[in-house]
């Protein structure tokens, strides 16, 4: 992959995420996130392109419903997610 600034800023966090693949449901952490995705990692069996829908606790216990993210990258067991489609439009502004 060739290196590129990234042209939004990432922010950490620390955030519990549940996705969704069918009828399973598996646990990760959120690490960071930017206006344009997410990374993660746990016992998440995720792939490059796979499309999935996934919840992510808050620290102030609210929950953000991720309708549709894909996954743009893998490294062992973190996953770099981009969102698609999110329940909220202030998406950033709720976490940072």
């Amino acid at each position: 992959m060739p290196f590129s600034i990234r042209p939004t800023h990432r922010f950490p966090v620390q955030c519990a995420v549940t996705s969704h693949a069918g009828l399973r449901k598996d646990h990760g952490m959120v690490w960071n996130l930017s206006v344009n995705g997410w990374r993660l990692s746990g016992d998440l069996p995720l792939r490059v392109g796979q499309s999935f829908p996934m919840t992510v606790t808050l620290p102030n216990q609210r929950s953000l419903f991720i309708a549709a993210g894909i996954v743009r990258w893998v490294r062992g067991d973190d996953h770099g997610v981009e969102t698609l489609v999110a329940d909220s439009p202030e998406l950033c502004g709720a976490v940072c």
